[in-house]
């Protein structure tokens, strides 16, 4: 499953519920009818999105009809299936499939292994760790 954003709150009194997306794609989003919510993964299916603002979406969810349905969801992750997710340009990669790579300078010298990647905003940053030294910071 892949992280595709979170869900922020209710909008409305219909159910609605305002969704933060992570996603570089979200146009792709239109195309998903189901999504899994929270740590239990809750399939819901996608009866509406549509944008809100930048980033922001509103989407509606089968079974989720009244304003505080929508608010007990707030703060919960939204997953979709990997194979669902819009395909990848090829330089694109899923931060995920950073972990555990190994790290190596240019020069072919081990750093390490990926253990994190920071998102600051401004670049990604990754974690790498070895045995025997302190954490390195790599920016991207």
């Amino acid at each position: 499953m892949l992280l595709f954003g979170t869900l922020v709150g209710a909008f409305g009194v219909r159910g609605e519920a305002k969704l933060v997306l992570i996603s570089t794609r979200p146009d792709h989003l239109a195309k998903i009818k189901q999504i899994y919510v929270g740590d239990d993964l809750k399939p819901y299916a996608v009866t509406r999105f549509h944008e809100h603002k930048q980033n922001v979406y509103i989407v509606r969810l089968k079974g989720i009809e009244t304003r505080e349905d929508a608010d007990a969801l707030r703060s919960l992750e939204v997953f979709i299936p990997r194979e669902k997710a819009a395909p990848l340009d090829e330089d694109e990669y899923f931060i995920h499939d950073l972990m555990g790579l190994n790290v190596r300078t240019s020069a072919g010298e081990e750093l390490g292994r990926v253990v994190e990647v920071l998102e600051t905003g401004a670049n990604d940053v990754l974690v790498v760790r070895s045995l025997g030294r302190a954490d390195i910071l790599v920016p991207m």
